[in-house]
Parts: C-alpha cells; structure tokens; sequence
C-alpha cells in the first residue's frame, strides 16, 4: 500500500506543483518583466552580436537607401489616430451585428455583444515607404508597416443564462505590403482600383482570455497558434496573390477599355419632311456612340430627295455594350442659315447579338422625350443595319463564324473584314525635349495619312502644355483598320509651338504655320511587334534630340 501511495501521490502532486509554480511565475516574475523600462542606448556602443539581433527592430530607410523615411505621415496618424480609432471601431461594431445576430438562438447563445473595443492609443508606424517606377499606368509602392498596439476587444456572450466574455489584448503586427494603385485615370481619387499583396510573411502577435485565463500562456500553443496564424494569411495573400479593391465603378467609365467595333450601315430614308420651298429636302444622317467624345460621322448629303439612299458604312469602337446607344440625327442641310433637324432616333447596342447583323427599320421622332406632342407627327423612317463584333481575346487572327440556320438575320463569315482591328496608341510622356527658340511641346501622331495630336484643336490653334521638358499627356488615339498592320510604321513627333499670335517673315514665304512649330524630335515605330504579341509598353530616344525621349504605349485588338 506504501508503494501505491506514493506513486499515486508522485502522479497527482506533481502536475499540482508544476501547476502552481507556473501560475506563480506569471503572477509575480513574468508581469515584473513586462513592466521593466527598456534600455536604450546608441548603435554604436552595442556589440557585435547584440547588434545582430537588434538589426530587425531598425527602421528600414537606415537599412535600405531604396525605402523613403515618412515621418510627417507618423505625425498626421498619431495626432489623428484618437478620431481614428473611434471611426474604425464604429465601423467594425456596425459590421459585425448582423454577424453576431446570426448566432443568437443558435445553440442556446442569447447575446453577443462588445463588452470593450479600443484599439489603444498608439497608431501604426510607416517604418519606410519604397516606391518603384513603372511604365505601365499605376503606382507601386512599398510601405514597412508596424504596429504595436494596446488594443482590448471584449465580446461577451450570454449562452443558457451564463456569461461567457472573450478577450483580445496586445495586438503587435509587422507586414510588409505591395499596395498598387491602378490603373490610373483623369477621374477622382485618380485610380480604378487597388491591390494589395504581403512580400513576406506577417508578424502576428496578441494575447487572447477567456473567463479571465491567457490562454496563450500554454505551453506550445502561443508558437502554434502564431505559426498557423501567418501561414493562412501568406497562403491567401503573398505576392503574386492579391486582394483587389475596386475603387471605380463601370459606371464612373474610368476604367472602360474598347471591347469591339460597331459597324453600321445606313441604307436608306422614306417619306421624309418636306422643309424646302419646292417641297424637298437635302437630307443627311449624322451618327454619334453615347459616351463617346470623338467627333459624329455624317453621310453624305442627298439633294432634294425625300427617300433617298445612302448604302454607307461606318464604324464606331464599343466600350459598354450593355449601356452604350447609337444616336442617329436627320437633318436637312442648308447653305446659309443653320440646318434644320428631320429627326431623330436611337438603338441600345444591348438589342445585338455578336457577330449578327440586325436590320433596323425606325421611325423618326422629334425628341426622346415621350411627352413632347411633336413625336406624334410623322416625320419619316430610317433603316439601317448594325453588326457588332467584339474584340477577340486569342492572338489568332483568323476565325470562322458558322452559320446558324433558320435564323432571320444574317451571320457572316469571317471575311478580309474580320482580320482587321482597332490599335489603340497612347502617349504617356516625354522627358528632356528642348527647343533652340521654344519648349510648349505637343505630340503629332500619323498613321496611313491619318493625324492626331494631343490636346484639343480649336480654330487650326494646338493647345499645348507650355515651358516644360518634361511635358505629360496620357492621351489614347484610336485608328480601326480593315487588315492588321504587319508592314507598317507609326510616326510620332513632338512639336513646340511658340506663344503669342502668328506672324509673317519673308523666310516663310508668307507661310503661317513655319513661324510657329519647331520639331523637337520624333520616332518611327515598327506595328509588327505589335500584332504578334498584341501590346508594347517602352520608351524610345527621339531622333533629332540630345536626349529626349518618349513613352508610348500602343494596342492591337482584332475582331
């Protein structure tokens, strides 16, 4: 009985001993250790092992000259960070009641609230902010974010009459995050979108109790729990994985690209007003894509004719088919006085079907106000045909489009027509351009005798961003073609205009426009490359320039 007592006393004090030592150690040794003031003192006394261990605890702008220091940043989030704080916790209190209501009457749990939610009174600290240069459109940056925190959440919860409370303290989080902004756009807050990815794996340190008791003090589970903790989160967002946050919406129309080409032909008119004196009219249609900015195309004017017919083709890029309408105007053309207006209608593209053609046969109104009584006066029909054919997304450039049968509109096949496309050519920037007499630089695009430049156009005038080198336009031109332009070049120059009106000299030979324009460089660029891998994304050295260059991006879609 000796024996089996004292085995039975060894197994049962022992656990109780071991027990209460540790309780004591954290009552009394551990929280002294805590409250201890840190040592400080200057790098350069620390030894050489000493300083090993403190290197991860310096900020990375002493580290690393690529990391920027942002002080003024910590500056604004401390002084700000006690109105900080009540909004974020506001915002999480409102995000989680209908979390917390889901469970309430579930497996005897009446209540779920916030017993306390602070998340202390230290803010965030930017330990360095790295920013790289793309060419894309965006901005990339890097900040070193740490966080030690005094944070305590209580969530108390009432389950079959007994208090259960939950406690979340001491909050410590190191990350390094990759935050780009893109694209960018002319549309406030200047970017579609924001994606965020983690460069290294997270620090993650807290202290959780329940009924009062850490349970991060057992053995083993503080290291286990911290493991797992950053091992989720690097699975889900370590770079190349990202959390993408839309900014914009389609609506905004910051972030709409051309998806396809709209071909319309205009057949014919019948029965349309007669607004000469002889009884005639000189009709012409003009055409316009709804949230579009490029000039409308017009027919051709059909002189004294009430029905006439046109038979013409006209092509329009698509960025929103499912919000986007063809306008279509009929006017009455007049050589002096101000063209009258026929009618008018207009086609949401949401009613084509790709890759078919759908005959329309419309009746003309005055206006697309239901309530004007004009509408009920008739003023003719127009019947036009409209094909919709969306951008593909393969680089093949040939396609079959089968044939469907016993279908009333008609399918094509896809002819010379399908091999063309849309290349789209956008001109971001040039940088160290210089004129011998003057720098007001724009940039003149030509392709197939086709010229655009940046900037609006008013009255034969080029509006131009004025004494820079460094000028910055991100403007996109669109030219559509029947064939992709394997063997083809695209001429970009950068002009200046000098400031003030024209005048004459005799060198010009009466000429205005030599007074005015100074080339200060240009680059011809080979579309082969284009076609074949569909984008291209550089900067080229101007021809005729010490050291200019310019940043061109330029697109191939095909249909």
């Amino acid at each position: 009985m000796g024996l089996v007592g004292g085995i039975l006393g060894f197994c049962l004090g022992l656990p109780i001993g071991l027990a209460a030592a540790y309780f004591v150690y954290l009552r009394y040794f551990a929280a002294r250790r805590l409250r201890q003031d840190p040592v400080i003192r200057p790098l350069r006394d620390l030894d050489s092992e000493t300083l090993q261990t403190t290197i991860p605890d310096i900020p990375l702008w002493v580290k690393s000259p690529d990391y920027e220091r942002v002080d003024w940043m910590n500056k604004f989030i401390f002084d700000m960070w006690p109105f900080l704080d009540k909004a974020i916790c506001n915002n999480i209190k409102r995000a989680t009641r209908p979390i917390f209501d889901q469970y309430v009457g579930q497996y005897g749990i009446e209540s779920i609230e916030f017993g306390q939610l602070t998340l202390g009174s230290l803010p965030p600290t930017f330990q360095g902010i790295k920013v790289y240069e793309m060419q894309e459109k965006e901005l990339v940056i890097e900040p070193a974010i740490r966080w030690a925190s005094i944070a305590n959440i209580i969530v108390n919860a009432k389950v079959h009459s007994f208090e259960v409370s939950v406690q979340l303290e001491d909050l410590h989080i190191m990350l390094t995050p990759r935050v780009t902004l893109k694209p960018l756009v002319p549309t406030f807050p200047c970017f579609a979108s924001l994606c965020v990815s983690l460069m290294d794996k997270p620090h993650i340190d807290f202290g959780f109790k329940m009924l009062g008791a850490d349970v991060m003090a057992i053995p083993g589970l503080y290291q286990y729990v911290q493991d797992q903790i950053s091992k989720q989160v690097s699975i889900l967002y370590h770079w190349p994985k990202a959390i993408q946050i839309p900014i914009l919406d389609g609506a905004s129309g910051a972030t709409k690209k051309p998806v396809g080409i709209l071909h319309v032909k205009v057949i014919k008119a019948m029965h349309l007003l007669k607004m000469d004196l002889l009884g005639k009219s000189d009709p012409y249609v003009k055409m316009h894509l709804s949230g579009e900015r490029i000039p409308s195309k017009k027919t051709t004017v059909k002189m004294s004719n009430l029905n006439p017919e046109w038979n013409e083709h006209f092509r329009f890029i698509v960025k929103d088919p499912d919000t986007q309408v063809l306008e279509l105007h009929m006017f009455d053309w007049e050589k002096v006085k101000m063209h009258d207006k026929l009618g008018m209608q207009v086609i949401p593209l949401r009613f084509l079907t790709p890759y078919e053609s759908k005959l329309f046969t419309l009746d003309l109104v005055r206006s697309m106000n239901p309530n004007d009584p004009q509408n009920k006066k008739n003023r003719g029909k127009l019947i036009v045909e409209l094909t919709f054919d969306p951008f593909r997304e393969d680089s093949s450039r040939t396609s079959m489009v089968s044939a469907g049968e016993g279908n009333a509109s008609v399918r094509r096949e896809a002819d010379s027509e399908s091999n063309g496309g849309v290349l789209l050519v956008s001109v971001e920037n040039a940088e160290d351009v210089e004129g011998k007499k003057h720098t007001n630089p724009y940039a003149e695009v030509l392709f197939r005798g086709e010229r655009k430049k940046t900037k609006a156009q008013t009255l034969d005038y080029v509006q131009v961003i004025r004494k820079t080198r460094d000028p910055r336009w991100s403007e996109e031109f669109q030219f559509m073609v029947d064939e992709p332009p394997m063997e083809d070049k695209i001429h970009i120059e950068v002009k200046s205009k000098r400031r003030g009106l024209p005048f004459r000299n005799k060198a010009s030979h009466g000429c205005w426009l030599p007074c005015l324009q100074e080339s200060l460089g240009h680059v011809n660029i080979n579309l082969l490359d284009v076609v074949n891998n569909g984008r291209i994304n550089e900067k080229y050295h101007l021809i005729n320039s010490r050291n200019g260059t310019i940043h061109v991006e330029i697109k191939w879609s095909t249909v």
